[in-house]
């Protein structure tokens, strides 16, 4: 491992250097990683490492969209693509990858196809670390890993097919057979991962249900519809309204933050927006920290996880999100926004 400065803080991280594409080769060469779901994460996962030359199968059920989606990646019924159960039981590797709320449903039919030496992989610390409330509890008799890439399964595999990867955390719940470090190394450098960190399944859980609800999507959304309602209510127009809240954030500063860091990006605007941005940045920081604490106990006691799964296994689920997502979809702002999208230059055919 490698030791960075993250600010002042010293962090023991993996990268191609220290555990080399070759090496997860060589400790794979003998196992059968098997992908169970090719929904979200599975797609961007299983392809990476069977273009990375690891042994992939992919457990999904027949007739869903998701089935249709393996056979158009290449994944052949009975060679390579099977029902969840004998995917799983085929696999040495056996990466479990459905939903959250799958993963309730289906684990009294996949913990059975688990052999002695095997290793459940997770991308999300959900289900082990709400075991109370999910009822998944590994056998003692495997080793139990996570790989959680940060980001979507999507940006999984565009990243690793431009070249530049994706962060992703690593942890070892259980190792039964001394190799689960190794295993799940590899199988983080297989999926593609720019650098690996240390963490824990609580800890990923705790962190990633907090920054869903919080920065990366809840609190951004909220905070665009607050700031486009307000200029709406004081006379401007959708398109000056919906430019100054999302398109010059997602198509310039976001881009100045990415590449160098915020104080960069502060550091490449007019002195106007830097010292108003300096100046009220600590009003709104000092605003939502209590609503900050809050969630992070709601993700802590597991109130989260008791929305997450009764909503989720409601029979209506997907039709109640359907016309939540819709409602989004249909307000003011995100109409304006598709009405701006086709106004950029690449979707016109030109400048």
């Amino acid at each position: 491992m490698a030791k960075i400065d993250f600010g002042g803080v010293l962090e023991e991280v993996v990268t191609s250097r220290e555990f080399t594409l070759d090496m997860a080769r060589e400790a794979l060469k003998d196992e059968t990683v098997a992908v169970l779901g090719y929904g979200v994460q599975g797609p961007g996962q299983a392809l990476n490492m069977r273009d990375n030359g690891i042994r992939v199968i992919v457990g999904q059920r027949q007739g869903t969209a998701s089935y249709q989606k393996a056979l158009d990646d290449g994944f052949v019924p009975g060679e390579t693509l099977f029902p969840l159960e004998e995917a799983a039981q085929r696999g040495t590797i056996v990466q479990f990858l459905v939903s959250d709320a799958g993963q309730v449903a289906t684990w009294p039919r996949i913990k059975p196809r688990l052999n002695e030496g095997d290793a459940l992989y997770f991308s999300h610390g959900f289900s082990v670390t709400y075991k109370e409330q999910t009822g998944v509890v590994p056998p003692e008799n495997i080793d139990v890993i996570l790989v959680a890439p940060k980001g979507s399964g999507t940006t999984v595999r565009t990243n690793f097919l431009e070249g530049s990867g994706i962060n992703a955390s690593f942890a070892v719940y259980q190792d039964y057979t001394g190799r689960a470090r190794e295993r799940v190394l590899a199988t983080g450098v297989a999926i593609g991962s720019g650098y690996l960190f240390p963490t824990t399944f609580e800890k990923e859980v705790y962190s990633d249900l907090t920054g869903e609800r919080g920065v990366l999507m809840g609190a951004l959304a909220g905070l665009m519809e607050a700031q486009y309602n307000l200029l709406r209510k004081h006379g401007h127009s959708p398109s000056e309204a919906f430019n100054e809240t999302v398109e010059e954030l997602t198509q310039s500063l976001i881009r100045l933050v990415a590449a160098n860091g915020m104080e960069w990006m502060y550091a490449n605007c007019s002195t106007t927006a830097q010292r108003g941005a300096l100046d009220w940045r600590h009003r709104f920081r000092d605003a939502v920290t209590p609503l900050f604490e809050d969630l992070y106990r709601s993700v802590v006691s597991g109130h989260e996880t008791s929305i997450v799964l009764e909503a989720n296994s409601a029979p209506d689920y997907r039709q109640r999100l359907q016309k939540e997502l819709e409602e989004m979809s249909n307000s003011e702002m995100w109409r304006a926004g598709a009405a701006v999208r086709k106004l950029r230059p690449e979707n016109r055919g030109g400048p």
